[in-house]
């Protein structure tokens, strides 16, 4: 009852907070988030809107401005059908804006260079568009990726309490919203220097990807593609599935690193045992060790399952209030 009434609010509000946002007479304009390589060439992601919002916070403001600023966010005019190039690739945005271009470049020929590039792509026939997409390379120095989501694992989010999770996300800021040490540490660790690549899969919509990119840039979280979802909604619900988008991206971010295993980085607040024991499972010899916050006191029946269950494949799975030990639990240290 409760979700049919929650999906009837979405679609009603959904058409206006799009009109509310609507700037017809602008020329579109592209936003870039961070692609990354696969074995036949590069992908490229973003999306075309009418504008970008960039309110940069301060310090001293309210958490009033805060939610103003958050909320604008989510006020997006998105553009459909407009051609977007770069990289010797070609593409239409599509009915919510979004562009992937797959650029046929053999990834090996970056392998001894540096773990980022840019592609440089615009909006078909004007060249006052054109703008730097970024794309994480996977080096032949690397020894692994790592695969990690993003509330209460690597922000203090509080995920696992529907109201708490609203009011932190819309009530702060890039300059307030803290990172738990502890990931900052075990991430700092095994990606090494940048030398091994870090994929972010969250239920965080995809209007926050700059909004976490400056954040994590703020407390030198180290950068990667993220793997966030579309919140327009359909007669199926609000996007995709928390845990059906979690195991597609991860089986993207997998296939596009054929070569490298993977740890698996989560918390306990929102199923993420069950989708990484069936991530194992899927994927077996592929995913070296695990480690879940529990942001909550106690571990829950089906956690508790599914922890048990991933060890069971020979896994390692390192569980509790922080991420402290879980080197020393994979026997890295």
């Amino acid at each position: 009852m409760f979700r049919t009434l929650a999906l009837r609010i979405a679609r009603a509000v959904e058409p206006l907070l799009e009109r509310i946002g609507a700037r017809r007479d602008a020329d579109p304009v592209l936003e870039a988030y961070c692609g990354y390589a696969t074995p036949g060439g590069l992908i490229l992601r973003g999306r075309v809107l009418t504008h970008l919002r960039q309110a940069e916070p301060d310090p001293r403001q309210s958490k009033w401005v805060n939610l103003r600023q958050m909320l604008s966010l989510f006020v997006t005019d998105e553009v459909a059908g407009v051609a977007v190039a770069g990289g010797g690739a070609r593409t239409v945005s599509d009915a919510e804006g979004y562009v992937t271009l797959e650029v046929p470049v053999d990834a090996a020929d970056f392998a001894a260079g540096t773990p980022w590039a840019g592609v440089p792509v615009r909006i078909e026939d004007d060249p006052a568009t054109e703008l730097a997409f970024p794309v994480r390379l996977a080096t032949d120095r690397a020894d692994w990726i790592v695969i990690s989501d993003v509330d209460d694992t690597m922000i203090e989010t509080g995920a696992h309490s529907l109201a708490r999770n609203l009011w932190t996300t819309f009530t702060g800021s890039a300059l307030t919203r803290q990172v738990h040490a502890d990931a900052r540490a075990l991430m700092q660790r095994l990606v090494d220097g940048d030398r091994n690549p870090v994929f972010y899969v969250s239920s965080s919509p995809w209007n926050l990807h700059r909004f976490l990119e400056g954040l994590f840039a703020r407390h030198d979280i180290p950068r990667g593609p993220m793997f966030l979802r579309d919140l327009g909604v359909t007669d199926e619900g609000v996007g995709q599935g928390h845990g059906t988008h979690k195991g597609a991206a991860i089986d993207v971010i997998l296939a596009a690193n054929p070569g490298l295993d993977a740890w698996l980085l989560g918390d306990s607040g929102q199923k993420d045992a069950q989708v990484y024991r069936d991530a194992v499972r899927r994927h077996p010899g592929r995913i070296r060790g695990v480690a879940l916050r529990e942001p909550a006191p106690g571990t829950g029946a089906d956690d508790a399952a599914a922890i048990a269950a991933i060890q069971a494949e020979g896994v390692p799975c390192h569980h509790g209030p922080s991420f402290d030990g879980a080197m020393r639990h994979w026997g890295l240290e």
